[in-house]
């Protein structure tokens, strides 16, 4: 009976969802229907309202004009702000006669060290045209209080908080888990540093691990720490001092600190806001968002034949061709087509990964390095660009990162997962083979490893490296010797990436555009196209339907331990030798 209960509620579940998901795309519909053909403009004494509180930065995201700063996403997706959209808003507000300041909301923003900085000094040269930034929220995370920083004036809720004491990194490890189900992992590898496999392996970090995650943790804290200090007008030692103890508990320390300049409630921030656009007490304040800014802002030299094509590579290395991810097939393809585009006159390769699988990589490398044989290759690094996203890299001309960048990791590792003691003790499964060869069954995952699998792929795992070793030689300029003095699966921040030979220059997208600028003699005659094309938003939320459906049913399910399932189903994409960072640095 509980079985065909079980039966009749997915089969009830599924009809009301189908009902729901019905209505929710006739009402999309009449959305689209009802802005889609709608001219954005822009009203005099108008203000530009970057409301990023509790949104995702990533590198880009669609330029249509239904934005949600707009309607709410219906199904619960996180909401994301692309960089280059920001970027390209924050830019027109700049220089728009009609828009006299910007409203920031930056609170829980989730994003990365570098990105963050990116757009803190977009933000930091609008500046520069005399307008004002004014920022509120009712809470700041580290992240958000760092970008808020560079505003002209600060104001928290009276009874909000600020997350400001300095920057953490937490690892999961599974070695218990998998002790109680009978998993044994075995793992192959060349770095000291390379510790991705350690979540498997070990129940804590391995002093190799801990000295490399605390060097790289103090410079991005430090560069964060001096920002502030800066644009509040604090002395380094005393904003240091605040973060290193937090000394910020109260709603009140952050103003007798000088975090913020006052406690306010929203509606009092409002009337300030009324006060810098001259406007009465019940006169409305005339807001615009970064999408429909963005989209009055007009291309440059639309009819120029001096494209730079800039190729957005965001998330893990996998072969194939998937959406998402650097899937190998996928990005191949759109280097070779900017190769062979002759109106592309250079290649800028935006890399935010934190690697993947060593055969993709490679597969990519090939066609950045054919594509550097015919025109320049700059590669500007964000958030994160180590490992596969450092081996894919390697051939540019130049590399640009941030200071807080994180990068390097050159190493690698294979892992593999004996289930005997799970199938055979705790399921009752026993299994049988029947070989041809010595080797016919290699790496059973029913039995341990002989001796012979196991130095048949330390070699091929060392095989790798050494091809990793060489392209990083071959494409900065150094010997094998010199590369791996700083390899070993290590990571670096830009700074020190810099300091060692792995990065040419610190700095952002727009740095790497204008390398290649140069490098083609251009001057003002260039036009930037963005690759890979964005699907339109209506397109890509109900592509992102099931899987959000499917989603929300496992975090209810699993709760707490969701995150735990995320890191157990990540093993599928580990497929064949792979170049990851060290493990998956989350920094709070």
């Amino acid at each position: 009976m509980k079985f065909l209960g079980n039966v009749l509620a997915v089969i009830v579940g599924l009809f009301v969802f189908s009902i729901l998901s019905l209505l929710l795309l006739l009402g999309l519909i009449g959305i689209v229907a009802s802005t889609g053909e709608k001219e954005v403009t822009v009203k005099e004494n108008t203000i530009l309202h970057l409301d990023l509180n509790g949104r995702t930065l990533v590198e880009r995201t669609s330029d249509d004009k239904l934005s949600f700063g707009q309607f709410a996403n219906p199904f619960g997706n996180p909401i994301t702000a692309g960089l280059v959209n920001l970027k390209k808003a924050i830019r027109e507000a700049k220089t728009n006669e009609k828009v006299k300041g910007i409203y920031l909301n930056t609170g829980l923003i989730i994003a990365g060290q570098a990105n963050l900085l990116e757009l803190r000094e977009e933000l930091e040269a609008f500046k520069e045209s005399g307008k004002f930034i004014i920022a509120y929220d009712e809470a700041y995370s580290e992240g958000g209080y760092y970008l808020a920083s560079v505003a002209d004036e600060i104001y928290l809720n009276p009874l909000g908080g600020i997350d400001f004491n300095g920057l953490a990194s937490e690892v999961i490890f599974l070695k218990g888990f998998f002790e109680k189900v009978g998993i044994e992992p075995e793992v192959f590898r060349v770095g000291e540093f390379k510790s991705a496999v350690e979540p498997f392996i070990l129940d804590k970090m391995s002093e190799a691990n801990r000295l490399q995650t605390q060097y790289f943790l103090d410079d991005i804290n430090d560069q964060m720490v001096q920002a502030v200090a800066n644009s509040r007008s604090v002395a380094l030692d005393s904003m240091t001092l605040i973060n290193d103890l937090m000394l910020v508990r109260k709603p009140e320390d952050a103003v007798k600190y000088q975090l913020v300049n006052e406690l306010l409630y929203e509606d009092q921030v409002h009337a300030k806001l009324r006060e810098k656009l001259g406007l009465e007490e019940d006169d409305d304040i005339l807001t615009i968002n970064a999408t429909d800014l963005g989209s009055v802002a007009k291309s440059k030299n639309v009819t120029s034949k001096n494209r730079i094509a800039v190729i957005i590579a965001e998330g893990e290395i996998v072969s194939g061709e998937a959406d998402g991810v650097i899937s190998s097939e996928k990005f191949a393809k759109e280097i070779r087509k900017a190769r062979k585009d002759d109106d592309i006159k250079a290649i800028v390769l935006r890399v935010n990964s934190p690697g993947g699988s060593i055969v993709a990589s490679e597969v990519i490398w090939r066609e950045m390095a054919e594509a550097k044989k015919v025109k320049p290759v700059i590669v500007s690094m964000g958030e994160v660009a180590a490992s596969g996203g450092y081996y894919i890299s390697a051939p540019a001309d130049t590399i640009v990162a941030q200071p807080n960048t994180i990068t390097g990791s050159i190493g690698i590792f294979g892992l593999w997962f004996n289930v005997q003691e799970l199938i055979n003790d705790k399921l009752g499964i026993t299994t049988d083979v029947v070989n041809t060869g010595q080797l016919s069954d290699f790496m059973n995952p029913g039995r341990d490893l002989t001796e012979v699998e196991r130095s048949i792929i330390q070699s091929s795992i060392e095989d790798g490296y050494d091809t990793f070793i060489k392209r990083v030689a071959e494409g900065r300029g150094m010997s094998p010797d010199a590369v791996k003095e700083v390899a070993s699966g290590r990571v670096w921040t830009g700074n020190q990436a810099l300091e060692r030979g792995l990065v040419d220059v610190l700095g952002g997208l727009d740095k790497a555009i204008e390398i290649a600028v140069a490098k083609i003699e251009a001057g003002d005659d260039y036009r930037v196209i963005y690759y890979p094309t964005i699907k339109p938003w209506f397109e890509q939320i109900m592509s992102d339907l099931g899987e959000s459906v499917e989603t929300k049913i496992l975090q209810a399910q699993l709760g707490e331990h969701f995150g735990l399932y995320q890191k157990v189903n990540k093993l599928k994409h580990y497929q064949g030798i792979q170049v990851r960072m060290p493990q998956d640095i989350v920094i709070k």
